[in-house]
Parts: C-alpha cells; sequence; structure tokens
C-alpha cells in the first residue's frame, strides 16, 4: 500500500472521509518524513508537532468542514500564522509572532485543514539563495522563492503546500522540484496577511502532486466550484515567447514533444505569437519588481540595512533609483499589452509555454531564471505547471498552461485533461 505521507491530498481525503485513515494518522506520517528527510532538505522553517498533531486529533472529532478536511498544508513564511512564528526568512524578524492569520491562512482553517508547519522561503520572497535543496539531488536548487513549499511536497513531506509568486516563485520551483502547482489569476486568493514584496505582482499560489490537489485547493481558498473535466478537442497556442532562445534544447524538444503529443490526443494546435510590445514586458520585469520592492521594505532598508543581504540591497537600491515616471510608463505598456493579449487568447483555450529555462540548475548560489514567468506574473493572468519529461541530470522538466484572466478553473480542467494524456500514453521523453 502507499505510505500515508505519499498519497495525493485528493485521496488522502477520500479516506479520511470513508473512516479508512484519521487525519492523525496522516499528520503523524507527514512529520515522521520530515523528521526522516529534512535535515537533508532544509525544507521547514518551523514545526511544532504537537500542535500539528494536536490540529488533527480536534478535527478527526469534528464534522467535516470542507472536501479537504483534515489535510494537512505548509505555509510558506511570508504569510502570517497567529499560532507559528512569521520570520521572513530575516535576522531583522527573528521571532516575530503575528496577532493573526493571513486570510489564506484562516480559510484553511475554516476548511478543516491541518497548519502542518511554516516552509522556508528565500530572504522575503526576493531572490537571496534560502537553505533548501532541491529534493531529487542536493547539490541543485529547489527554485524560489517559494523553495520550502515545492521542495516538501516533491518529497512527501506534505500533499499541499501554499507560495507566492512576484515573478516566477511558485511556477518555476514547482517545475525544478516536479511537482503541480497554480500561479492563479492576480488578486483569485485574499492576500491581506502576506509581507508583500510588489503590490502590484504578488500572488498566492498553491503546490500539489496532482492537478485534482490543485482544484480542491482552489475551491477552498477561493470559494469557486471546479470545472467539469475538459473534454473535446482544445485549441492549444504553442508560445514560444520572445525568449525562447533561452530554454535550452532539452526543454525546447520537451515543449513541442509535448505539443505534438496533445495534438495526437485531439487537441488543435497552432503556433502563437505575443503581441507587438510584449517583449518589453519581459524585458521590464525591474522597474516595477524592483519599485515596489524598494517600497515595500522601506522600513527594514532605513533602520536595518546591515542586516539585508548583499543580493537583496543593491536591488532595493535600484528601486529608489527608479523613478515615477519610468514605473508609470511600464505600467501603461503591461496595461496595453493585457488588452491586446486578452482579445487573441479568445482564439485558444490555453497557451503551452516553458515553465522554466532548463531543469535545475547545479548551482546553491542561485534559485534560477524565472523569465519565463515573470510576463504571465505582470499581466495577472493564470499559470499551471506539471511535471513532464527529464532533463539531462535526471532532474524534472515541466511545461505551463496559461490561461485568460479569471479563467482559472477552466485552466485547471485543461491541465487536468493534459497530465492525464502524458501519464495514458506513456509519454515520457
Amino acid at each position: 500500500m502507499t505510505p500515508l505521507n505519499e498519497l495525493t491530498a485528493a485521496e488522502a481525503a477520500r479516506r479520511i472521509e470513508s473512516g479508512a485513515i484519521t487525519a492523525e494518522a496522516l499528520v503523524s506520517a507527514c512529520l515522521e518524513r520530515i523528521a526522516e528527510r529534512d535535515r537533508a532538505v532544509h525544507a521547514w522553517a518551523f514545526i511544532d508537532r504537537d500542535h500539528a498533531l494536536a490540529q488533527a486529533r480536534a478535527l478527526d472529532r469534528m464534522p467535516r468542514q470542507s472536501r479537504l478536511h483534515g489535510i494537512p498544508f505548509g505555509i510558506k513564511d511570508v504569510l502570517d500564522t497567529a499560532d507559528l512564528p512569521t520570520e521572513y526568512n530575516s535576522p531583522i524578524w527573528r521571532g516575530h509572532r503575528p496577532k493573526a492569520d493571513a486570510a489564506c491562512v484562516a480559510l484553511l482553517r475554516r476548511a478543516g485543514c491541518v497548519i502542518l508547519g511554516k516552509t522556508v522561503t528565500t530572504e522575503f520572497a526576493q531572490n537571496h539563495p534560502a537553505q533548501t535543496r532541491n529534493p531529487h539531488n542536493p547539490d541543485h536548487t529547489p527554485g524560489g522563492s517559494s523553495s520550502g513549499s515545492a521542495a516538501s511536497v516533491a518529497d512527501f513531506m506534505v500533499p499541499l503546500a501554499l507560495g507566492t509568486q512576484t515573478g516566477g516563485s511558485v511556477i518555476r520551483p514547482a517545475a525544478y522540484c516536479g511537482t503541480f502547482a497554480i500561479k492563479p489569476s492576480f488578486g483569485s486568493i485574499n492576500r491581506a496577511g502576506i509581507k508583500f514584496v510588489a503590490e502590484s505582482l504578488d500572488t498566492i499560489g498553491a503546490f500539489a502532486r496532482s492537478v485534482e490537489d490543485l482544484q480542491l485547493a482552489m475551491e477552498v481558498l477561493t470559494s469557486r466550484a471546479p470545472a467539469p473535466a475538459a473534454r473535446g478537442n482544445p485549441r492549444i497556442g504553442l508560445c514560444r515567447t520572445p525568449l525562447w532562445t533561452v530554454a535550452d534544447s532539452h526543454v525546447q524538444k520537451n515543449l513541442e514533444g509535448a505539443a505534438k503529443r496533445l495534438e495526437q490526443a485531439g487537441a488543435k494546435v497552432r503556433d502563437f505569437e505575443l503581441p507587438p510590445g510584449t517583449k518589453q514586458i519581459f524585458d521590464n520585469y525591474r522597474v516595477i519588481g524592483n519599485y515596489e520592492s524598494a517600497r515595500a521594505l522601506a522600513w527594514e532598508y532605513a533602520n536595518f540595512r546591515a542586516q539585508l543581504s548583499k543580493t537583496l540591497t543593491p536591488r532595493l537600491q535600484e528601486g529608489w533609483n527608479i523613478t515615477r515616471t519610468e514605473y508609470d510608463a511600464t505600467r501603461d505598456v503591461i496595461r496595453s499589452c493585457a488588452r491586446v493579449l486578452g482579445d487573441t487568447l479568445r482564439e485558444v483555450d490555453f497557451l503551452l509555454t516553458p515553465s522554466a529555462p532548463s531543469e535545475a540548475p547545479a548551482s546553491l548560489a542561485s534559485t534560477g531564471d524565472p523569465v519565463f514567468n515573470r510576463a504571465w506574473t505582470m499581466l495577472g493572468l493564470p499559470c499551471v505547471t506539471i511535471p513532464h519529461g527529464i532533463g539531462p541530470s535526471g532532474l524534472p522538466l515541466a511545461v505551463q498552461f496559461v490561461g485568460a484572466f479569471d479563467a482559472d478553473s477552466a485552466l485547471l480542467a485543461w491541465a487536468d485533461w493534459a497530465a492525464k494524456e502524458f501519464v495514458d500514453r506513456a509519454l515520457t521523453p
């Protein structure tokens, strides 16, 4: 039988509902896995074993609150938790205990979920590498900034985890670690209680081991029921983006192979070119990201600059040098591209595009390149990544699905269809 900690969230929930297992047994299995593996992976910033078990026991005595009743979640340590420290992986905030839960954490509790612990984030969810390692190979990055959330789900420590994305901080680590993940439409999940990096970009997302799990998590976090199962012949836009040459040959071959296989399954695939001007969005992320980050961390920069990393300090300095005029002009370009792209996206059901330019790099000095994520984040569009293929070092590859704004449920339904096609046809390169 599959060990309890290796069950998908959906399967574990069904077993809890039937009485075959308890929430306490599931949480115990996850804690055992953490005790066994986290010294190597370093996915967790804080775990209170007794508190997690107490939550599970209480839930086992309660009526079911949702379809995820009794399921444990990891929470990225930029999201406030009233009963656990929230430190943003910064010495400035060491020992910080918020008064209240972030809204998304409160929603999970309301749904009868167990808050297992806090997962490691990079410093303030920026790009200074954290202590987390890729669970497939500890010499390779797990990606960032949601490093611990991606690694904990990939290593069977927890079935679901929350992360955040400002550039590529959900989709890229999911791709590197081999998990499923969603970066939903901007604003889909209430952001109260998050430590902002860039207020116009920050989006709460989720990591899981199946698309069905993502659908259940989004149902709890957005109150939207999953879309019906996708059927028929989807219209797919194969979007290589203006930065296709940044992708290595393995990623290029993997994406084109995925497109061909979905075409064999009945999809109508065509090349999809982004509107003129979109290249500026790929190029000018720093204008929005650094401008807003400097202001989000103004207090830390003014009062504790010596305790900021040597990676973060120059980005904040650059942010203060960006003028409001340059920032507003870049925002105008984004809005213009969003309007045009919104029209052209009606011609397809979703875009198929790279999740990352390569498998997880063999480096712990960087969290990798979010080049294939930033534009979609700035446009506020929903993105889903699913594992597909193996890279030259034996690490996971992935493909990314991008949908129209606020069409998250439909995008997940198509991602579920594609994932099943990949498995059913044994479509591993």
